[in-house]
């Protein structure tokens, strides 16, 4: 197999797969070999906007995975399409900056809604598929903040921080199915978005979405079989 084929055959579901970070997974998972599907809760894009790596990509919108009747509904229909699901990548998620002092406890519920329970949705309506590949795998973009939160991040932080918790029971809970379950814990990661709300950072220090992209394809693959229960920091030059 070429280097550029690990992944051959793998059918992979992405969440929050219309986002930038979601976008660029998609299309490294896809030039590896893998079938993808993409799984958003806005409405899914028209196929003519879609990268030419991802012609055959599956895109499922309208998903709200903080509710878990629409986890289950959204990989029922990727099993039900693609025949199987292999792996599981989670990118879903948000960001809110917000000191203690001044902010909201609705905040905390909202991180956690977004960040800890769309993960947890979505591992649970995908277990069973990724228990029946015989050698699933789940990766979980968490962080650098949850390891140490600064000023104005504490909801985030805790919620970031409630990932890596997540990823280390489940990995516990499917090691001995053959499921394979790891964190990313990214510091900031080059996206128009952030290049948007930070425009005087030197964005060369940031990690490049493909980067990540990359860090998860070997993951995913037969060489990381025997990883499990990791949170992987990717810090750029932050």
């Amino acid at each position: 197999m070429r280097s550029n084929e690990t992944l051959s055959g793998k059918i992979v579901a992405i969440t929050g797969g219309f986002g930038s970070l979601g976008m660029a997974t998609a299309q490294g998972l896809a030039q590896r070999g893998a079938r993808v599907a993409l799984i958003g809760r806005g409405a899914a894009p028209e196929a003519s906007t879609l990268p030419a790596s991802l012609e055959n990509a599956l895109c499922v919108g309208g998903v709200d995975l903080v509710d878990a009747n629409a986890a289950l509904a959204a990989f029922r229909e990727v099993q039900t399409t693609l025949g199987a699901i292999d792996a599981l990548v989670n990118t879903a998620g948000a960001f809110r900056w917000e000191t203690i002092a001044e902010g909201d406890a609705s905040t905390w519920d909202l991180m956690f809604d977004l960040n800890v329970k769309t993960a947890l949705n979505a591992a649970k309506a995908a277990m069973p598929y990724l228990v029946a590949s015989g050698a699933g795998r789940i990766v979980n973009i968490g962080a650098g903040a949850g390891q140490k939160a600064g000023l104005g991040m504490g909801a985030y932080a805790a919620s970031k921080a409630g990932v890596a918790r997540l990823t280390e029971a489940l990995a516990e809970e499917l090691k001995d199915k053959r499921v394979t379950v790891n964190a990313i814990l990214p510091s900031i990661i080059d996206t128009p978005q952030n290049r948007t709300d930070m425009p005087d950072a030197d964005f060369s220090r940031w990690v490049p979405a493909a980067e990540i992209a990359a860090l998860i394809a070997f993951l995913l693959s037969a060489e990381a079989q025997s990883i499990t229960g990791a949170s992987i920091p990717v810090n750029g030059r932050v």
